[in-house]
């Protein structure tokens, strides 16, 4: 059965009153725990979507371990499945222990009940900065052993006693494959990533800055081919964005700390602010 087809069957079942429609999403899609039965697509944009037959990453592999199992969002779009497995073994062969695999998505993607506004739609993954140990953890370890930051107390300069050239063939390994969309790191990390980068450094340009992101590395995968109802984010600007982009986001981690300003809460996504196939990614068994 198509997706639409069922959008139409879980319309009719709802009934008009717009009740559900008018509901967060967060409080649907955060308490399944299983995938919908219907064929891999990623749906919608990564920060407003969902996931129709998404597949759990194995919690362990030849090369990683999937960490804080209890959150369940191990899930994703094959090729984000493909793609973890293969950089594990890539990074493995460059003198990386293993991965520790963050948060990916949810069964069904949506928005989840805490955390991250993305990873809706099973193309993001966010890997530890820190190496797999080389035991099989436990449950209890994976839910409690912390992640490491690369970075000083004041998130100004790289942490030399943590950081290493293997962290960055790391991140460059994650880089390569074609199907990488985008690689979000703090600017700092950004800026030693630009630093130490020889001969071609065209894979520089997947590298993004963005906020807190110096404990883990965040993967988004590019929308599959054949994937029609996903919705690609724009390509980075041409260049590997060692200049005046990464200074700008240097002068910003440079500025004092000014007294916080009430922040306005952002409205939750209502199940109508989804695309309307995510109603029938609910629906489906």
């Amino acid at each position: 059965m198509r997706i639409l087809e069922l959008v139409f069957i879980f319309t009719c079942f709802l009934g008009s009153t717009g009740v559900v429609a008018a509901h967060p999403a967060k409080k649907l899609f955060g308490v399944q725990v299983a995938s919908a039965a219907l064929e891999p697509a990623p749906v919608g944009s990564y920060a407003k979507g969902c996931l129709a037959g998404g597949q759990p990453l194995a919690q362990n592999g030849p090369n990683y371990q999937v960490m804080r199992l209890s959150r369940n969002r191990y899930w994703g779009h094959p090729v984000l499945i493909n793609y973890i497995e293969k950089i594990a073994t890539a990074a493995h062969e460059e003198g990386w222990r293993g991965l520790m695999v963050g948060d990916m998505s949810q069964p069904r993607g949506g928005p989840m009940l805490t955390g991250h506004t993305s990873h809706q739609i099973g193309l993001d993954a966010d890997i530890w900065l820190k190496p797999m140990p080389a035991k099989i953890m436990s449950e209890y370890e994976r839910e409690n052993v912390s992640a490491v930051s690369m970075l000083n107390e004041a998130l100004t300069e790289i942490n030399t006693n943590q950081w290493t050239q293997i962290h960055g063939e790391l991140i460059r390994q994650a880089a390569l494959p074609s199907e990488v969309a985008r690689i979000f790191v703090h600017p700092v990390i950004k800026r030693e990533l630009c630093r130490t980068a020889v001969n071609d450094r065209s894979w520089l340009r997947k590298i993004r800055s963005w906020w807190g992101h110096h404990y883990h590395f965040h993967v988004r995968l590019a929308c599959p081919n054949g994937a029609r109802e996903c919705i690609d984010q724009a390509a980075p600007p041409p260049g590997d964005g060692c200049g005046a982009e990464l200074k700008s986001w240097l002068n910003k981690a440079k500025k004092p700390t000014k007294p916080s300003l009430p922040i306005k809460k952002k409205r939750d996504l209502m199940i109508a602010d989804l695309p309307a196939s995510c109603r029938a990614v609910l629906a489906t068994p």
